[in-house]
Order: C-alpha cells, then structure tokens, then sequence
C-alpha cells in the first residue's frame, strides 16, 4: 500500500545517495508526475517557506541564482511566485545554455519584466540570496568564474537559501568540489542526501530542513529495494524507541538494572558524569562499581546508586571486580568511562556475561588490545560500541579512513563484530549488524567537551537496561533501541541547554541536568 501523500505529520527519514535519488525521480515520473508539475509542486513548497521565513516587509530585494539544470528551474520558479507575492526580484544566471524546461522559465521571467543578468553585479544590492545553481548529483568541480561567483557571496553577509544543497557540495560525501556556497538554510527536496550526514559538509549547510513533497513509500522501495534503508533519526523515531509508557504496575525491579563500571583515582569525574546520565534515563537501580578510594566520594553525589567499592591497583584503576558481584543478574552492563587501561580484569569479566554489554572509553581501548572481531563474535550476549574516531581506529584500523563515511565505517564494523556500533561525531552513526544504518539528529558543537560521551554512555546503559528489562531475552533489539533514544535524546539536552547558556557554557554536568527537560519539552502535549 502506498504511503499517505502530501504533507504529513512524520515525513520520511530515508537517507539517500544521488544515484539513488535519481531511481526513486525515476519511479515518480514513471508513475505519471510529469517533470514539470513536480517542479511547480516543489518550487511552491520553497516559495512558502521563504514568506515564512524572509517575509517581504523585512527582506524586499531577493537576487535569484540560476543554474542550467532543474535546479535552476525550481529557482525560476521560485523567483515568479515572489515576484507575484510582492518580494522585487532579481536573476543571475551565468550560463548561456539551460535544459528546455529551464529555458522556458527563464523566458517566462522575462516576459514578467524580472530583471535577468549573467553577473553577480546584475542583482544589485539584496536582502536576500537563493542559491540555485547546481543541487544533487553535481560531480564535476567549480573552477573559473563559477568558482569567483560562489566566493563573492561567501564574502557578502547576505542571507543564502540553498535549494536541495548549496552548490558545490558533492551530494554523497558532503566534500567541497572546487569551491562550495555557504548557506544560512538548505532546503533538501524529497529525502535527505548523504551529504546532510557527514562532518564535512557542517559548514555549508546551515540550517538543513526537509522539503517533503510527498515521495510515496512505493516509489521509495522501487527505487531502493528492499530494506533496510539508510534512515535519519528523527524525534518521533527516538521517541518510539524510548522504554514508555510504562507499566501501571511497574517498579524499580522491573525497569531495569543497571551495572556500570567506571572511574579511576586519575578519572574520578568520569564514574560521576556517567552516573548523571544513568540517573536521567530512568532506570529502576544502578549499581556503580568504582575503585574502593572513591565509593564514599561517589555515594555523596549518588546518594541512590549502590556503590560498590573494588579492589585496586598500585595506580588507583579498579584490579578486580568483588568475588560476590554476580554480572549474570544485571539487566545491563556499562563499562569504561575514566576506568584506566590498568583495569583489564572487569573488562574479561563483562565480556563472559551474557548481559547486553556497552563498551566506551577505556573499555574500548582495552578491547583494542585483543582481537576485537573474534572477542565481539564470539560474546554470548548483545554489545554496543560508541567510540570516537579515534577509538575506532584504534579498534577497526583499516575500516575508517580521515575523510571516510562514517556510516559505512561504523555499517563494516558492525557486520564485523556482530555489535551495534555507535561512531560518534559532529554526524553520529548508528549501524547494526544486519545492516540498518541510522544517522544521528542535528545536534550542537557546544558537545565538543571533554565528559560528553561520559553522560552518552550513562544514559544509554540506563536505557538498554529498561529495555532489557521489558524483553524476554537479550537481543539485539534492545541494544539498537538504546542507542537510537540515547543519542537522540542526549542530542536535544545539548541543544536545549546550548540555547539557554550558549556553546561555550554547556559542562557535562550542565548537559546531564538538561536531559529531563528536553524529553519533558518533546514529550508535551
């Protein structure tokens, strides 16, 4: 069955590459859209979002950029419906040959009087500036005059809408092509391209927003095949995943226990931030296990944890795990944060549990120490990883690359190590083992602090153990859903306290603080 048209509440999620835009353009018009009504469709939606957005009474004067493909055409487009709705319109466009159905816009603009030049210097002094050079698929470089075009507007502070992507921007890998527009919004038409998911095209984009004109789920599948498709991680697909509604009945038994292992004399803060994080999830109970010398600093800021004190070694890291700590009883096992490449023995312990078992950290980087392929492979219980890159590397050396996808690293990972990975970064990615692959939601640089991951890591664990909790065996399932909410919900408490204390005043126990606040502002009504 087809999905519904047009607009609708949950738009698609579906992320994909230019070749796979072009199949699923491919069914649209095989089903009988003809070319030209989608453009009109599409340019109407961009023109809507721009009165919103740029209203005239504010922002008069719009210079128009055409290129000579369709994208040039949904700007011309774009260009009529302003001019008819009062907005004094002005077009560049440098090349002297179009695509016929651009051809005819741009004659149409004409005829309206629409002032038409070849040069940047034709659009006068503007309000703002819509980018319609090149969108998806552009593989070539911008060289020459294109190239001197596109820096004179980086240079000017003029406001920039991109249409699909700014132009220059290869459309899979988000790299630069000679010389790339830097846009303060980029409108991406119909599904959201692999470059709105990776670090190198941050720069660029702006503010990134979904222009859903209603690509059916049959012309998705026709085009894609058959799942699992690459997805973004929206708000509704992580609220989905959160372990909500609960229970009338429930209790602290029955939502979860969590073990997390962490912290060292030197990395003391660190058992602390991912406790924080466990704390804001929700879980039932969680126990934390730390080296003896810091249990009685832990129970005064965790006054709800069961702290447990482990032996330790000459250098403060945790040497063993207490002979009565039974790992086979917790619904989830966390390991890493501040731990100390000292403490080996609590990570061969976690990893002969069978309870779903989250690595970070020095958790990761003890792992890297063995044969991490073989050593996930054979585990008898679910693994989620959530390195860094440099973690990665240090895990998987010849999969991630300094300019590498981070989705197919982390989807060549999983399948290796038959474990959820979580390969964090400015794009996190999300792949399990059967190939689902999720890019993280829009998130802050106000993140990039050192104890980040540490919160991350707590409030995961506290996640997967509510999930395990709820399910009858460990699975895979819950891992996924774990990291899916985690890194959704930590995301928006970076978001939500970067706005109310800027990017330079988000610490980890700041980010911690706002995780209940930023799921009870999803979660309102």
């Amino acid at each position: 069955m087809a999905s519904s048209p047009w607009p609708r509440a949950n738009p698609p999620a579906v992320v994909v590459t230019a070749a796979e835009m072009q199949a699923i353009e491919g069914q649209v018009f095989e089903s009988g859209m003809p070319v030209a009504a989608l453009m009109e469709k599409v340019a109407g939606l961009i023109a809507g979002w721009i009165r919103v957005a740029y209203p005239p009474a504010t922002y008069p004067r719009v210079g128009v950029l055409v290129g000579p493909g369709h994208n040039g055409g949904d700007a011309l487009v774009v260009a009529r419906e302003l001019c008819f709705r009062g907005y004094q319109v002005r077009i560049c466009s440098p090349f002297s040959r179009h695509k016929p159905l651009t051809t005819d816009h741009l004659r149409f603009a004409q005829h309206l009087a629409i002032p038409v030049g070849q040069t940047l210097a034709a659009l006068g002094d503007c309000d703002l500036l819509i980018d319609g050079l090149f969108g998806f698929g552009l593989e070539r470089p911008l060289t020459g005059d294109l190239a001197h075009l596109v820096e004179a507007v980086n240079a000017d502070p003029t406001p920039v809408v991109s249409i699909d992507l700014p132009s220059g921007l290869d459309t899979d890998t988000g790299a630069m092509l000679g010389s790339a527009l830097r846009a303060t919004h980029t409108l991406c038409l119909g599904l959201w391209k692999r470059a709105f998911c990776q670090d190198a095209a941050l720069r660029y984009l702006g503010q990134a927003h979904l222009i859903d004109f209603g690509i059916t789920e049959d012309a998705i599948a026709a085009g894609l095949g058959p799942k699992p498709w690459v997805q973004r991680l929206t708000a509704a697909i992580a609220l989905d995943r959160l372990p909500l509604p609960r229970r009338p009945d429930a209790h602290k038994y029955r939502v979860g226990h969590l073990l997390l292992v962490a912290g060292s004399r030197q990395y003391a803060g660190a058992a602390l931030l991912a406790g924080l994080g466990a704390r804001a999830s929700g879980v039932g109970m969680v126990t934390l296990a730390v080296p003896e010398s810091l249990r009685l600093m832990v129970v005064a800021q965790l006054p709800e944890a069961l702290v447990v004190g482990c032996p330790e070694s000459p250098t403060g890291a945790i040497a063993s795990l207490p002979a009565d700590l039974d790992l086979n009883r917790y619904d989830a096992i966390a390991l890493g944060p501040g731990l100390s490449k000292a403490a080996s023995a609590p990570l061969e312990a976690a990893l002969a549990s069978p309870s779903p078992l989250l690595l970070d950290a020095d958790g990761l980087n003890l792992l890297a120490d063995r044969n991490p392929i073989n050593t996930l492979a054979s585990r008898p219980g679910p693994t989620l990883l959530t390195p860094h890159r440099g973690e990665f590397k240090r895990l998987f050396p010849t999969i991630l690359g300094d300019t590498a996808d981070a989705g197919a690293a982390a989807q060549a990972a999983a399948a290796q190590s038959q474990a959820v990975v979580l390969l964090k970064g400015a794009c996190t990615a999300i792949a399990a083992p059967d190939g689902q692959l999720w890019y993280g939601p829009p998130s802050t640089p106000a993140l990039a602090r050192g104890g980040s991951g540490d919160v991350l890591t707590g409030l995961t664990g506290g996640l997967l153990a509510q999930h395990q909790a709820m399910a009858p065996k460990p699975g895979t399932e819950a891992v996924l859903n774990a990291a899916l909410a985690g890194t959704w919900w930590h995301a928006r408490a970076g978001t939500l306290a970067a706005a109310e204390r800027t990017q330079l005043g988000v610490d980890p126990t700041q980010l911690a603080h706002h995780l209940a606040p930023a799921l009870a502002q999803e979660l309102a009504p």
